[in-house]
C-alpha cells in the first residue's frame, strides 16, 4: 500500500523547501491537502512527482515546485479572498484554502468542477467554492479580490480577469512565450497593474489564455 503521506513530506523536503519557500501556512498546507486525491485515479502514483500533470480538457495540475513558489511571491494572508482560475481538480483551491479567509475557485468544465467540490468538501475545506465558468471570465458577482492565481500557462491575461482585482491586489501567472515561461506577480494600483519577474516555469497555455494571433497581408 502506497505510503502518500510519506510522499507528502518528501515532496515538501526535496522539492520545494529547496526553491526557497519557507513560509510556514504554505509547508504546512502542502504537508497537509492530499495531492493524489485531486487527479485521476490512474494518476495517483504520479501526483507527487517534480513534473506538471496533464488532467485533460486543457488543464494541468502545476509541478509542486512550481505552485509553491507562486504561493510564496504572491504571499496570501488568512483575512484575503482569493480567485482560483482554471482549478481543474481543484489541488491548488484546497491548499490555498488552509492559507486564505475564503477561495473561489472557477472550472468550466463541469466534470472537473464536480470532482473539485466533492474533493474540497472530503478534506473539509468549506471556504473554497467552485464557480463553473469560462476559465478567462472568472467570476466577478463574488470579487472584487485580494489575490488572483491562474493555473496554468498563459499568453494573454483578458482585462475582464484583471478588472476583478482589488486596488492594493495581486495576480501571478505564468507567461508562456513558445515553450520558455516566466512566472510573474502583477500588483494593482488604481486602473494600473505593474508585473515583476518572480521565477522562470512552463505550464501548457490553458484554452481561452492564448494570444490573438494577427494577420498581415
Amino acid at each position: 500500500m502506497t505510503d502518500f503521506a510519506e510522499r507528502r513530506r518528501m515532496m515538501v523536503d526535496t522539492q520545494v523547501r529547496p526553491s526557497d519557500v519557507t513560509k510556514y501556512p504554505i509547508i504546512q498546507a502542502m504537508l497537509t491537502v492530499p495531492r493524489e486525491n485531486f487527479v485521476a485515479g490512474a494518476q495517483r502514483e504520479a501526483a507527487y512527482s517534480d513534473q506538471n500533470i496533464d488532467l485533460g480538457q486543457g488543464r494541468t495540475l502545476l509541478e509542486p515546485r512550481t505552485l509553491g513558489k507562486i504561493l510564496d511571491a504572491v504571499d496570501v494572508q488568512s483575512d484575503e479572498l482569493v480567485l482560483d482560475v482554471a482549478c481543474g481538480m481543484g489541488y491548488s483551491s484546497a491548499v490555498v484554502a488552509r492559507m486564505a479567509q475564503m477561495v473561489i475557485a472557477v472550472e468550466g468544465d463541469e466534470d472537473l468542477a464536480a470532482e473539485a467540490q466533492t474533493q474540497l468538501s472530503e478534506i473539509g475545506a468549506d471556504n473554497a467554492i467552485v464557480h463553473v465558468a469560462a476559465p478567462h471570465e472568472g467570476a466577478a458577482e463574488h470579487g472584487p479580490y485580494d489575490v488572483i492565481l491562474v493555473q496554468g500557462g498563459v499568453e494573454d491575461l483578458p482585462q475582464t480577469l484583471l478588472d476583478q482585482l482589488k486596488d492594493g491586489g495581486r495576480i501571478a501567472a505564468i507567461f508562456m512565450t513558445g515553450a520558455l515561461g516566466q512566472v510573474k506577480v502583477g500588483y494593482k494600483t488604481g486602473d494600473q497593474i505593474s508585473w515583476r519577474f518572480a521565477f522562470n516555469a512552463g505550464a501548457p497555455v490553458i484554452p481561452g489564455f492564448a494570444a490573438t494571433k494577427e494577420f498581415a497581408l
